[in-house]
């Protein structure tokens, strides 16, 4: 496997925007050609070298290549944007638009990570050990589609729109969301361990959300549809006997959006 390790030189001011940070634009380059690839500090565009340390350890094709990040990068945004094979590792927290568009490939944070990570992803899994900002694996402004294949882990909380316009791929939060989780939800399938706020579900069409606490405020365009035990969503088992609710019928006379509420 090749490993390139990447190591923060110093603090950071102004924030960065590094799409070159990716496995399958690395892969095959030597020390100096990463060095000097481009990264945008506002209207300019700089060497990587200047904010990076950079080593690299052994040979290997796109998706047996490895990005590890050592440090904290909460202020570099669009690490593994449209990436499509190979393995990114953080040791810290990073910043907006992580794994934004991504096709394929891993990206692994030890830390928290921004807004908009997972932005409209195709394919790969982004797992994320710490807390998330707004708008994981939505759809971006102006759009209506968001996330539409691959798998987001969230270790800790999540913040506003999770899943926004999710068209499909799974959003696992193992903590509470904020509010309008699954807002214009088409497809795929969402799955909170904690609870929500507001909003949960608005304007969802189809899909599945399930929340395994409670929902501050229940919106009233969600009707209850009966009660199961243990169901089945795609690969994943639930646990329990969950109220199922279909919905959203402030948008649509026949909503296919399935809301799972577990009994407390």
């Amino acid at each position: 496997m090749a490993q390139i390790i990447l190591k923060p030189k110093g603090k950071i001011g102004i924030m960065l925007e590094a799409e070159a940070i990716r496995p399958d634009v690395m892969q095959g380059k030597k020390k100096k050609e990463i060095e000097e690839l481009q990264i945008w500090l506002g209207p300019q565009q700089l060497p990587l070298a200047e904010f990076f340390d950079v080593e690299i350890e052994d040979k290997g094709q796109p998706e047996e290549t490895k990005v590890l990040v050592e440090g904290d990068v909460s202020r570099i945004k669009r690490i593994g944007q449209g990436m499509k094979a190979g393995t990114i590792e953080i040791t810290g927290s990073a910043g907006m638009h992580l794994g934004a568009e991504m096709a394929g490939g891993s990206i692994v944070v030890h830390g928290d990570a921004g807004a908009w990570a997972g932005m409209e992803m195709k394919g790969g899994v982004l797992q994320i050990f710490g807390d998330a900002g707004d708008h994981v694996g939505s759809a971006y402004r102006g759009s209506w589609r968001g996330m539409t294949g691959g798998q987001i882990l969230i270790g800790g909380n999540a913040r506003s729109q999770l899943g926004g316009g999710l068209a499909g791929g799974s959003i696992v939060v193992d903590g509470s969301v904020q509010n309008f989780c699954g807002v214009r939800q088409g497809g795929g399938v969402i799955l909170v361990k904690g609870s929500a706020r507001r909003g949960a579900g608005a304007e969802m069409t189809g899909g599945a959300l399930v929340i395994f606490g409670t929902i501050e405020q229940f919106l009233p365009g969600f009707l209850k549809a009966g009660t199961e035990e243990n169901p089945k969503l795609g690969d994943l088992l639930l646990e329990g006997r969950f109220d199922k609710f279909t919905g959203d019928y402030a948008i649509s006379k026949n909503p296919k959006g399935s809301l799972y509420l577990r009994e407390a």
